[in-house]
């Protein structure tokens, strides 16, 4: 049978339609495989990283260019606050470094301008931790980060020789009354019962007979 030329046309463009349609596919195919994009749910608000600023610490707080404003010495009161001139009282327990300055800049915005304010902890007050008995150093020592039973100890200096090494304890307050955590302290210095050598929370101390 004899085909007319604009049958065989016809064909053609037909064979050529197949074959960008096959060569499309690939391309079809990788762009449906694509991930969706994350659903714009609002981010967690980060949370204060660092130390946290208690009553009894000593800041320093230095403004920029304002030595009359700066404080080289300020205690945190009992009440939480600390006084700053032009600013007056400010409750800066329970806040980093980083949120005071935030805060002090913000006041102080009313009578300087653009401020620039640095605060530091000068001393650690709030947060200590103490260590008695057969020690070479003992005493309260800051509580800055972690700081479990080996390491207090060795803050201070390591056991005496007539320590009672599997005798320690740590005394703890816990809802208003004093107890005991036991640490074998020469199995711990082993390496062994490592359960026992506990993160230590602000006011512990530990006792080495």
């Amino acid at each position: 049978m004899k085909l007319s030329n604009r049958t065989i046309l016809n064909i053609g463009c037909g064979l050529l339609l197949c074959a960008l349609a096959v060569l499309a596919l690939p391309a079809a195919a990788q762009e449906s495989a694509e991930p969706a994009a994350a659903p714009t749910t609002g981010a967690p608000t980060p949370q204060p990283n660092g130390y946290i600023v208690g009553e009894a610490d000593v800041l320093r707080i230095n403004v920029w260019k304002q030595p009359e404003i700066s404080q080289p010495s300020v205690v945190v009161r009992p009440d939480g606050m600390i006084s700053v001139p032009l600013v007056g009282d400010v409750r800066v327990s329970g806040m980093s470094p980083s949120q005071i300055e935030e805060t002090l800049a913000a006041e102080l915005k009313k009578y300087v301008n653009e401020p620039r304010v640095t605060v530091t902890v000068a001393e650690v007050g709030s947060k200590t931790v103490y260590v008695a008995g057969e020690v070479q150093h003992p005493g309260a020592f800051p509580l800055v980060g972690p700081m479990d039973v080996l390491q207090l100890i060795a803050k201070a200096g390591g056991v005496t020789p007539y320590a009672h090494r599997k005798s320690v304890f740590v005394l703890r307050q816990i809802n208003g009354k004093k107890e005991k955590v036991a640490v074998n302290y020469s199995r711990v210095f082993r390496g062994k019962n490592p359960e026992q050598n506990i993160n230590l929370l602000p006011g512990d101390t530990v006792v080495v007979p």
